[in-house]
């Protein structure tokens, strides 16, 4: 077995910390008593708090892409266009504070539509992306620009799930994945040709 690298510890306690309480728990102090190390011993690893969540962050990212991708595939294109939106929620349900904090928090590294999608800095956008080019290429949906189309539906299904988890919604967990997912019906029901 492979010994946990002192920088790998500092990163999985604080995604811990994140997962559990939220951005605002992940403290220098905070995350050196979860890794068992003094909080200066932090910063032979990471210039301060920003770079380390911007670590954190990074990592879930790549993690939830790979995870994406894999759901993803399916012989139909357009199904699996649709479980990519599906993902997205998946997420948000089952990490909330790690979703507000990649996805709804201003910040200064947060990548920047349209030049940092374009320039495929974005490992889940990329996904979502990549399908949309291919079903374009087939013929299944109208040409457009994919990037704009991805960003469509980002932004369709971000504001969903934003309205749900501030109480806007009266359903129940099933019953918003419903209404969300025959939302985004509606969207596909204009691009597809």
């Amino acid at each position: 077995m492979v010994e946990q690298t002192t920088s790998n510890k500092i990163l999985a306690a604080a995604r811990a910390l994140l997962e559990r309480e939220g951005a605002d728990a992940v403290s220098m102090r905070r995350v050196g008593e979860a890794a068992g190390i003094t909080p200066m011993a932090i910063y032979r690893h990471f210039a301060n708090r920003e770079a380390l969540l911007k670590a954190v962050a990074d990592a879930a990212f790549v993690e939830a892409a790979r995870e994406w991708s894999t759901r993803a595939r399916h012989p139909d294109l357009m199904h699996a266009l649709r479980h990519s939106m599906e993902n997205y929620l998946d997420y948000a349900l089952r990490h909330p504070h790690m979703f507000d904090y990649n996805f709804s928090v201003a910040r200064d590294d947060a990548r920047r539509f349209p030049e940092d999608f374009r320039a495929r800095c974005s490992p889940t956008l990329n996904v979502v992306a990549d399908m949309l080019a291919e079903a374009m290429h087939q013929g299944l949906i109208r040409d457009s620009d994919p990037w704009d189309i991805a960003m469509t539906l980002w932004a369709q299904a971000h504001g969903l799930i934003a309205l749900y988890r501030a109480g806007r919604f009266s359903y129940d967990e099933e019953r918003f994945r419903a209404f969300y997912l025959q939302s985004l019906g509606v969207v596909f029901d204009g691009i597809v040709r």
